[in-house]
């Protein structure tokens, strides 16, 4: 198995999923992450566990997607910060550290001692990534944000999705969506800034803002409205095809009430095509649409054949009439369909995991692959799983590590 990461160790002081979504990337690739969590209370994500584990449908009481997923792979040290010994164990971290990543906001940071200053002060070669909601100047730098604020509402992405005939504003697709989008992002940095220290020896100040994240999402969009000098009008939901291209667009219904998303931006190229296997040959020398530009031209009396051809079929008879066709397509599946998608699971997309009680889970794996192998991994850590472990290998004999929960520096 490919570990590209191995040797390298991330010491995270982070909570929630943006930025520890990406220690769960970079575990994926073979990194040694630990988690620092408060002595007492934790991630505060675990606290979410009631309000979004069970309460969802959630059959385990032992293993919450909402902790897994952005904290599989890791171990995790119990450790108060604002103890004498907790300082002291912190400081040993990142003596040892390659990375140091967190999302806590700039005042919390000085009030702890993990503002940039202080971790270089310990280790100069660290590098050192902060997650910010908003970016880390400006008048709302010190501001904290979640991805339903900074990356959903404020960059645009909410109200392009939200048709202006409804009284309401979409939510995001499932959570953690911009987090997850951020994770892999602050990932991909990280790896950059190892490259950079290996190839010159200077360390980086790596700043991924979820804002940042959620212009970049939806840069097409952002950079032809300021192209334009002002909002583009919405696009209404459009039903079968669109008014250029009958084979691209608004989703087409099968008879059994299934959508078929059609993807064939050359629709001149793929007619023939659909026309042939769907049953209508007559269609591809009917004089409206035998060549490109008259497809594009009557793009709507086009759309209107697809769509009779499509909804005389099921899907599983469009299946078999498309199986082998040159032109992109594919099923609308909800999520329980995609992560059992058969494509998904011949790439290894999707991949088990042990739980803490000996279960087989599944969890969809970092998409980034090396060498054509999926990554292996374990079950996100308990809290404060790993602190005699991590202690140990700090060199900290047991009289000092009892001392040090007698103190209640570290669980």
């Amino acid at each position: 198995m490919s570990r590209p990461m191995e040797g390298v160790r991330i010491v995270e002081l982070a909570q929630f999923t943006f930025v520890p979504a990406s220690g769960a990337v970079l575990a994926d690739w073979g990194a040694d992450v630990i988690k620092i969590e408060h002595a007492q209370t934790g991630d505060a994500q675990r606290g979410l566990v009631s309000i979004l584990g069970l309460d969802q449908g959630v059959a385990s009481k032992t293993f919450f997607p909402i902790m897994e997923g952005p904290n599989r792979g890791k171990r995790s040290i119990g450790l108060d910060l604002e103890t004498e010994g907790g300082r002291k164990v912190f400081e040993e971290l990142i003596r040892g550290a390659d990375v140091f990543v967190t999302n806590f906001r700039e005042p919390t940071r000085k009030k702890l001692g993990v503002d940039v200053d202080d971790v270089r002060a310990i280790n100069p070669k660290v590098i050192y990534m902060r997650g910010t909601g908003m970016g880390p100047k400006g008048d709302e730098g010190p501001n904290g944000g979640y991805d339903q604020t900074a990356f959903w509402a404020r960059s645009g992405h909410a109200d392009a999705v939200t048709p202006d005939q409804i009284d309401a504003l979409l939510p995001m697709p499932t959570g953690a969506y911009g987090d997850n989008i951020g994770g892999m992002t602050i990932a991909g940095g990280i790896a950059a800034a190892l490259y950079k220290r290996a190839a010159t020896g200077e360390p980086s100040v790596i700043d991924v803002s979820l804002l940042g994240v959620g212009l970049w999402t939806a840069s097409f969009g952002i950079n032809a409205s300021l192209l334009a000098g002002g909002p583009l009008p919405k696009i209404p939901p459009i039903r079968n095809g669109s008014p250029r291209n009958p084979l691209s667009g608004g989703a087409y219904r099968t008879a059994d009430g299934r959508y078929i998303q059609l993807g064939m931006l050359q629709p001149g190229r793929y007619w023939p095509e659909i026309c042939q296997r769907l049953g209508r040959p007559e269609l591809i020398t009917d004089e409206r649409f035998d060549t490109g530009q008259k497809v594009i031209d009557n793009a709507v009396v086009a759309a209107g054949y697809v769509a009779e051809m499509i909804g005389a079929l099921t899907l599983e008879e469009f299946r078999t009439r498309m199986k082998g066709a040159q032109g992109q397509w594919a099923l609308v599946q909800n999520y329980h369909e995609a992560g059992l998608d058969p494509q998904a699971r011949a790439n290894g997309y999707v991949g088990s995991v042990t739980d803490v009680d000996g279960i087989e889970r599944e969890l969809v794996l970092a998409p980034v692959q090396f060498d054509e192998t999926p990554p292996e991994i374990r079950r996100a850590p308990q809290h404060a799983e790993h602190t005699d472990e991590i202690l140990r290998e700090l060199g900290i004999d047991d009289d000092r590590l009892i001392a040090l929960k007698i103190e209640g520096a570290v669980t």
